[in-house]
């Protein structure tokens, strides 16, 4: 990312002036790009997201397991994966030049990516009539998963797959039933990974450590740079880069990248805590995922079991997103430790509830992660 001049700083007012001087061009370019085939946003999301080809055969079923596996949720959408395949085994490795310096220095979140890219995967293979091994990032700087001849085996998280997103609205604060609750914490886990679950009770003490993380990131500039690098303002900013975040996928609207620049640059801290706040205050509970260690093993490990969680609401018909600003600020990071009464590193912190979806995020197509 190349380097700028600190931005002037702007209130709300003035950004909701200047977005309303540029509507009619905005609206003129939107009835513009409706009219063009390759902007389809709905048919390309709807293309990704297709059933996995249980009738595919040699290479072509292979490129339907990674298929799946790519429809894993990242850090802003940054898909940071390699795969390469030979000889029965498939070689998930970190991709860093999709790293996050700013919010993830240590590649935390960027391995617990490649722990989501791996579950699907792992189901992927499963559905295919595989018995698939894993051997975890102990002693190489990547994850290796063989592929030995099993049984076909599907389930509701396999299913699951191409419908789970992060929907990061506001939910209704509908209660969870007994019965989810139930299916929730009897969710298999992996060595060394907790789930501490907490209901509505639980969720303003929450809120507390979130505005404390947002208070911290949207004062660094860095930090905003690094967000807007990432953040896919309008369709045809999505469509070309195919990773990222839409702003659409949030329920923003779609404006100029320049206009969206703007409005996250001048954004208030506190205005984006309050909001935060408000989105977890409206949800039927939270969880923090946690970690015995801080290894890469324990990060995809926590990856796997992020995305099986993700995939059970799913299947639920639960919608769940991200708040993680507690856990990627150091010094609130401890703070959560410490309110789990524990020596368990806190990896991620996840809302859910009741929420009408969203649009959907886009993916690089499988060659385009694909090592020769």
């Amino acid at each position: 990312m190349t380097q700028e001049n600190s931005p002037q700083k702007f209130s709300r007012r003035d950004v909701l002036k200047l977005i309303g001087v540029s509507a009619v061009a905005i609206t003129a370019g939107a009835v513009l790009d409706t009219t063009r085939p390759w902007q389809n946003y709905s048919s390309e999301t709807a293309w990704l997201a297709r059933p996995l080809d249980l009738q595919a055969q040699g290479e072509d079923m292979l490129q339907e397991i990674l298929r799946y596996a790519t429809l894993a949720p990242s850090g802003h959408n940054t898909q940071p994966w390699k795969f390469a395949a030979s000889s029965g085994h498939i070689r998930i490795s970190p991709d860093l030049e999709r790293a996050l310096p700013v919010v993830d220095p240590d590649h935390r979140e960027l391995w617990i990516s490649l722990g989501c890219a791996l579950e699907n995967l792992l189901l992927a293979a499963r559905a295919c009539g595989y018995a698939p091994q894993v051997t975890y990032p102990d002693t190489a700087a990547w994850i290796d998963v063989a592929l030995q001849p099993g049984n076909p085996s599907q389930d509701e998280l396999f299913a699951a797959i191409p419908q789970r997103q992060n929907t990061r609205c506001e939910y209704d604060g509908q209660a969870l039933t007994a019965s989810e609750w139930t299916q929730l914490r009897a969710l298999p886990l992996e060595q060394g990974i907790r789930l501490h679950y907490f209901d509505q009770t639980g969720l303003s003490a929450l809120a507390d450590l979130v505005t404390q993380g947002n208070l911290s990131q949207y004062a660094d500039t860095a930090f905003l740079r690094e967000l807007v690098f990432w953040l896919r303002f309008n369709k045809k900013e999505a469509l070309l880069a195919q990773d990222g975040l839409f702003s659409r996928c949030s329920g923003n609207p779609e404006v100029p990248h320049w206009l969206g620049k703007l409005f996250v640059m001048s954004t208030q801290p506190g205005q984006q805590a309050a909001a935060d706040a408000q989105k977890l205050l409206s949800s039927s509970g939270a969880v923090i995922l946690t970690s015995s260690d801080d290894s890469p093993s324990a990060w995809v490990r926590t990856g796997q079991v992020y995305e099986r969680l993700a995939l059970r609401l799913t299947s639920l018909n639960l919608r769940s997103s991200f708040l993680n600003q507690p856990i990627e600020v150091a010094q609130v990071r401890g703070q959560v430790q410490k309110s789990l009464e524990g020596t368990a590193m806190p990896q991620l912190l996840l809302r859910f509830g009741h929420a009408a979806p969203m649009p959907r995020s886009l993916r690089r197509p499988v060659a385009a992660v694909v090592q020769g």
